[in-house]
């Protein structure tokens, strides 16, 4: 099977696919804003999502700024909670640096982006069969697909 294969396994519709010659060529493409917008929808400012955002038992109301997993609070600061509204909001796809930083950060740089990932990650590493953050090098982060799309 060939990689782009495994890749259209693994994706199983949930996301676009781009094949870039190299890496610059990728990194070119999430910089531009024409890149990402002629490719595919672009991702609603944070401000558009509202309400109740979920992944299997992990619910974040942005309006009442809580997050609980399987009923049970979450406690997060702003700012994780954010990251996670974003990663885990529809649509499911891989966060540039440069999108997470200016969506979740107000434009912080890649440093801070860090450090918050690493905490979130601590946070989400306690709930049994929770979400998890995972780093797509060169490009940005992703989370895991919902339980529910897994089960086919």
């Amino acid at each position: 099977m060939s990689m782009r294969e495994r890749v259209l396994s693994e994706l199983d519709g949930l996301a676009l696919v781009l094949s870039c010659a190299d890496l610059a060529e990728l990194r070119e493409l999430l910089a531009s804003p024409m890149g990402l917008t002629s490719v595919g929808p672009t991702v609603p400012p944070p401000t558009a999502a509202q309400g109740l955002v979920e992944w299997g038992g992990l619910a974040v109301d942005r309006v009442g700024n809580r997050v609980t997993w399987r009923g049970d609070p979450l406690p997060l600061a702003p700012v994780e909670r954010e990251l996670l509204t974003l990663l885990i909001g529809p649509p499911l796809v891989v966060w540039s640096y440069e999108q997470l930083c200016a969506s979740a950060l107000g434009g912080a740089d890649t440093a801070a982006l860090r450090s918050t990932i690493k905490r979130l990650r601590r946070r989400l590493r306690g709930l049994p069969g929770g979400p998890q953050v995972h780093t797509v090098r060169g490009i940005g982060y992703r989370l895991d697909r919902s339980p529910r799309l897994k089960e086919h």
